[in-house]
């Protein structure tokens, strides 16, 4: 692990040396080494998808798992936005003149060598070697052992690409030890590694936190809601709830609670219930809600729990202040929304509550790098430093203090 590490550090310099318009147009070769390889990527992800089936996944991992043409042809497409973004490293970010002279400059850096650990889906590989090279770090990327076949394949087609460009394979690789020890070294390795990226489970995050020497951004669980104020429109307020629930239950974007205003409780509790029927929704429900709509009860462990799944907890809560107060105590600091008509109750719920993205009239769903212009992203951030939200080329950068004198000395 140290030598490979230490072969991924020197590495990091021959990124330095590479012009932006050189390093889109590698990008650019990438996406299209990926296209051209598609039987080669569906080959190893069809054993991905037995051994899956074979060990019982959850159909929602196993939806994460999948690769076909569509999906590769997005990871593509996905590589070629971020060729298309501006160049992150080198921009002069802010510049003044002191008292005595001198000239200072602060400019964008890459962060360095960049470990990501994350589990399930084979696009993470290519979505975070695009976002690392763009932005001028290495990457040392462990996926999880259900997509092992699909990430070598992806890895090795990347790599390809790097070699024949005559540049090192070590750029963008996967550690070689995948077991649980050898993620023990890798969050240990502060002398080669920069920063440590996980993605995945409560257990993983966890774990990663409390045991890395290494700095580590979280990309922690979205435990999402939804708050329906009195004063919203309800046709949009039920479109929204589906979406953010329905669209695709196992993200971390989807919502997992919704909260609705007592006063209009009665009328939209049959109306939502009847829509999300539809949907096959398992549904559970306070004391209040139970009073109003057949369903399961939700108890305090539910109000916590990342379901990735179509299941959701209904609450009713009085007004805002409820919804702000049930947020606060059961919020993992990802995306929150309101559905109001009402401009002091929205600004009073988008001030109050601290999570990542916070939204007005609008499903949580769109908390993701793509939706937000960034291209891609290598995770959603619940940490508030450095980096928040869906983490984009922008937070794989950091910056540094460039001074021009004429010989002064204090």
């Amino acid at each position: 692990m140290e030598k490979f590490l230490a072969e991924a550090k020197e590495a990091s310099r021959v990124l330095s040396a590479l012009s932006g318009a050189e390093k889109n147009r590698i990008l650019k070769e990438m996406a299209t080494a990926l296209r051209a390889n598609t039987m080669e990527l569906l080959e190893a992800n069809a054993l991905d998808m037995r051994e899956g089936k074979k060990n019982s996944l959850s159909t929602t991992l196993m939806d994460r798992l999948l690769l076909d043409e569509e999906r590769i042809n997005a990871m593509a497409v996905a590589i070629e936005e971020i060729a298309a973004l501006k160049e992150p490293v080198g921009r002069i970010l802010d510049g003044w003149v002191t008292e005595v002279g001198l000239k200072i400059e602060k400019v964008s850096i890459p962060i360095g060598v960049i470990g990501i650990i994350y589990e399930s889906r084979p696009n993470v590989t290519s979505d975070t070697a695009a976002l690392c090279f763009k932005s001028s770090n290495v990457c040392v990327l462990k996926g999880g052992k259900e997509a092992e076949n699909s990430n070598s394949a992806i890895a090795k087609i990347l790599q390809a690409t790097l070699q024949k460009n005559n540049l090192p394979k070590s750029l963008i690789s996967l550690i070689p030890d995948s077991s649980r020890e050898g993620v023990a070294k890798l969050i240990k390795m502060d002398k080669y590694v920069d920063l440590i990226i996980p993605r995945g489970g409560a257990g993983l995050i966890k774990y990663v936190s409390d045991n890395a020497t290494v700095s580590v951004v979280k990309h922690d669980k979205g435990q999402c809601h939804t708050y329906i104020d009195k004063d919203a429109i309800m046709k949009d307020a039920i479109k929204i709830a589906i979406n953010a629930k329905v669209q695709r239950p196992g993200v971390c974007n989807a919502m997992e609670t919704l909260l609705v205003d007592s006063a209009i409780a009665k009328d939209a509790l049959l109306l939502l219930k009847a829509e999300f029927d539809k949907t096959h929704t398992e549904l559970k429900g306070c004391k209040n809600t139970q009073a109003i709509i057949d369903v399961a009860d939700a108890s305090e462990e539910d109000y916590d729990t990342e379901y990735l799944a179509n299941i959701l907890n209904i609450k009713v809560v009085n007004g805002v202040e409820g919804a702000i107060e049930h947020i606060v105590r059961f919020s993992s600091g990802h995306s929150e929304a309101i559905i109001t008509q009402n401009v002091t109750t929205a600004e009073m719920f988008l001030n109050a509550i601290d999570a990542a993205a916070v939204y007005l009239n609008a499903s949580t769903r769109f908390t993701d790098g793509a939706a937000f212009g960034f291209g891609a992203e290598v995770g959603i951030s619940t940490n508030k430093l450095h980096a928040r939200g869906p983490m984009g080329i922008e937070g794989l950068t950091t910056y540094k203090f460039k001074i021009y004198g004429s010989g002064q000395i204090r």
